[in-house]
């Protein structure tokens, strides 16, 4: 019987996975930064614009949902589709909902905190899977997409 599952590549034989992902993160990154900042704006008139005397809060729970949203869809975020790249699990498969939100829940913790956010990125351009915290505590990484999925 043959093994059809799929698993988290090697970066040393399969280095096309991770290459450019530290920057495609970065890009992705700032889409999605500036989609959130479209929503909370658009959310404001709704709390009567009070929202703006706790805007930090807004922008982190905005951006809770949207990432928990668009990574439960289709394992990546609207920035992170744009530039080609997606999250899988320890196991190779693409993330649910649980996986989702616990992976948002690490990168608004961790954009919550500057030093755990710094050691994040430290993270991503020394690793060879360019894996961040919070990828390091879920075992995940985020690879460049297949052509063939």
């Amino acid at each position: 019987m043959t093994d059809t599952t799929w698993h988290i590549p090697d970066p040393d034989p399969q280095p096309d996975f991770y290459a450019d992902v530290p920057l495609k993160r970065f890009l992705a990154w700032l889409v999605d930064s500036v989609l959130t900042l479209v929503f909370c704006v658009l959310v404001l008139p709704f709390t009567a614009f009070t929202g703006l005397f706790f805007l930090p809060f807004l922008f982190l729970a905005i951006g809770l949902v949207y990432r928990t949203a668009t990574i439960a869809k289709g394992s990546a975020t609207w920035g992170m589709r744009l530039f080609a790249l997606e999250f899988r699990t320890a196991s190779g498969h693409r993330f649910d909902g649980t996986m989702a939100f616990l992976h948002s829940m690490g990168f608004t913790f961790s954009c919550a905190v500057p030093l755990v956010q710094l050691a994040s990125i430290l993270l991503m351009l020394t690793g060879s899977r360019a894996q961040g915290l919070t990828d390091l505590v879920l075992g995940t990484v985020a690879i460049n997409r297949r052509a063939a999925c």
